[in-house]
């Protein structure tokens, strides 16, 4: 019980204590939504792009610092992205 507890009241007013459940040290659920936020973005600019414009934008940044060519491999196209943009696509149109 060294990490808390947690109190509640039985239904004859019995006021039970347990100890707190330990939280997960690692926010799985946060970075799979940060992953999928990510290719839902890339897919979004895809669609609105278009593939020329979106190419255009990776060659520039594959040019620049270290950083913007870090972001140039990240952004570029790939499977999950087209099928995205094609389905956002569908929906623009």
């Amino acid at each position: 019980m060294s990490r808390g507890v947690v109190t509640s009241v039985n239904h004859d007013g019995l006021i039970i204590a347990r100890p707190r459940r330990a939280a997960p040290r690692f926010p799985v659920k946060g970075i799979i939504l940060m992953i999928i936020a990510f290719f839902a973005f890339k897919g979004f600019l895809l669609a609105q792009l278009g593939d020329a414009t979106y190419g255009q934008r990776i060659a520039t940044l594959q040019q620049g610092t270290g950083v913007e060519q870090a972001g140039a491999w990240a952004m570029q196209v790939d499977p999950l992205t087209q099928w995205i943009a094609g389905q956002i696509g569908t929906y623009l149109n």
